[in-house]
């Protein structure tokens, strides 16, 4: 087995990357690629847990303008998540026979197991993949809070979120050619700078258990496993 230090990693993906090019509805394309990623990583031998967000299906923080209350776009926002872990789940199990469960924090038993923490432990130590959907059950929360949340409840060693850009910059460097890339940062860091990476609840939760957090670029094959792999590929918060 390959030496590295995270045998157990929390997959951190926003919904967008399921949406492909044209960033919404769930891509064939790119989800299979995530899927092939998941798949590729698990062969060094960690566990895997993702936590999967929905905005490529409905942003309950951007529902304010159609007069929907906050509390219910956000609710209806978890049910686009679980959506993306359904999709994810059937691919992982359908193409590359990895047996996954897929566990809500909204109780629907006829699609989703409901999230019991043991339970979610036994079934990373019986090598499936968990997908926790459904964010932290709760309006106003995030599904960054989410996976900092269920990475600290579950034992990750580490956060991988994957980003369209190869770490943390102090500007956009889709705008910003001449953005500066941070190689490392403190928790306290991201949150003085108030760079927009996580915000700051689970930047918080991860800082309290000294959880480290790699923010890195979801791309080329095998970028997930030279996360895992090679911190200096993208930016390690600690």
């Amino acid at each position: 087995m390959t030496d590295f230090s995270h045998r157990h990693i929390m997959l951190k993906l926003s919904g967008e990357m399921l949406g492909g090019q044209q960033g919404y509805g769930i891509d064939g394309d790119a989800l299979e690629m995530i899927a092939g990623e998941i798949a590729d990583t698990r062969k060094l031998g960690c566990k895997v847990s993702v936590v999967i967000g929905g905005g490529n299906i409905f942003r309950g923080s951007a529902a304010a303008k159609w007069g929907i209350e906050r509390a219910s776009a956000d609710y209806m926002g978890m049910l686009a998540t679980i959506i993306n872990g359904l999709a994810l789940q059937a691919t992982l199990e359908n193409k590359y026979q990895i047996q996954t469960r897929v566990m809500t924090a909204i109780t629907m038993p006829e699609v989703a197991e409901p999230y019991i923490r043991r339970k979610a432990i036994k079934h990373l130590d019986s090598g499936r993949v968990v997908i926790f959907a459904g964010g932290t059950g709760n309006p106003l929360f995030t599904t960054d809070t989410a996976a900092s949340l269920r990475a600290r409840e579950v034992g990750a060693d580490i956060i991988l979120k994957a980003t369209k850009v190869d770490g943390i910059y102090d500007s956009d460097p889709m705008k910003n050619p001449a953005a500066k890339k941070f190689a490392n940062l403190s928790y306290l860091d991201v949150i003085s700078k108030k760079l927009d990476v996580m915000d700051a609840t689970a930047i918080t939760m991860c800082m309290e258990a000294n959880l480290p957090i790699m923010v890195f670029k979801l791309g080329a094959p095998g970028s997930v496993r030279t996360a895992v792999l090679n911190p200096q590929v993208g930016t390690m918060v600690t």
